[in-house]
């Protein structure tokens, strides 16, 4: 009886043995695929990133849409990588990804402060770095400068509003651009700095107020898909010669064009 029993353990653990060994391949194909899968965050930020609910977050690409948008996805049906995408306020957002490997953020504006942060991936659209004024201001300004005295609505971790804090302007911050317009149209601010084409949309969007006054365009930037430092170079790589084979086939600009 005892040979039987110990003749049976040992088939027992030469069965647990073989049936170990493929788990172990499971275990590190699901390493690999873990390591190869990207988390790509973005804002609420129409035209160039919005959410189809028209709320300030999203759980999924599904959910998403915009000029930006509507960029990285083409960019990423190019590449075989996993990719979850997920809208949230750009703050957390921006923080967030820092640190960590294969995180990304869309669309950011490639600035001087901002270049060593990141790996970069693009570029993907422009951004014209516009002050507004309430639809009946006849507010004239000939340069930057004579906004010095003014108080100019903007929103925390918006690299035009940080741009203006950093130059000595007076900037009220929120966690959002959304309720800009409205303090405009209240005259809880003289100007508010946004981008020329989100500017008018989220006014009309958000508000009902048409005919904001652009009244001075400062600056134009490149806006990116900002990897992490940690985001293996080639992914990146990988990343960026998707965007160039989208831009090369002319998918960019008619994402643009459906836009305009």
């Amino acid at each position: 009886m005892r040979c039987v029993i110990a003749s049976a353990r040992k088939i027992l653990r030469r069965a647990i043995r073989v049936s170990l060994v493929p788990l172990m391949f499971v275990g590190s194909s699901s390493v690999i695929q873990a390591a190869e899968r990207l988390y790509i965050f973005t804002e609420h930020y129409p035209p160039y990133n919005a959410s189809v609910s028209g709320e300030g977050f999203a759980h999924n690409a599904d959910q998403m849409t915009g000029i930006c948008t509507d960029m990285v996805k083409s960019m990423l049906t190019r590449v075989d990588y996993d990719a979850v995408m997920k809208m949230r306020v750009w703050s957390y957002a921006y923080n967030w990804i820092q640190g960590r490997e294969n995180h990304g953020l869309f669309c950011t504006a490639r600035t001087e402060e901002r270049e060593d942060l990141f790996q970069w991936v693009g570029p993907l659209a422009p951004i014209k770095w516009t002050l507004f004024a309430a639809p009946d201001s006849d507010m004239t300004i000939e340069t930057l400068e004579d906004a010095k005295e003014l108080v100019i609505a903007g929103y925390r971790g918006d690299v035009m509003s940080e741009y203006l804090v950093d130059q000595g302007f007076n900037v009220i911050m929120n966690s959002s651009g959304d309720v800009n317009p409205r303090r405009l149209a209240l005259g809880q601010a003289d100007l508010w700095v946004t981008d020329g084409l989100v500017g008018p949309l989220v006014a009309e969007q958000e508000h009902g107020i048409t005919g904001l006054k652009p009244v001075l365009v400062f600056r134009e930037t490149p806006m990116y898909l900002a990897m992490s430092k940690e985001t293996a170079p080639e992914v990146v790589s990988d990343l960026q010669r998707a965007v160039d084979e989208a831009r090369g086939a002319g998918e960019l600009d008619r994402i643009i064009s459906r836009y305009q």
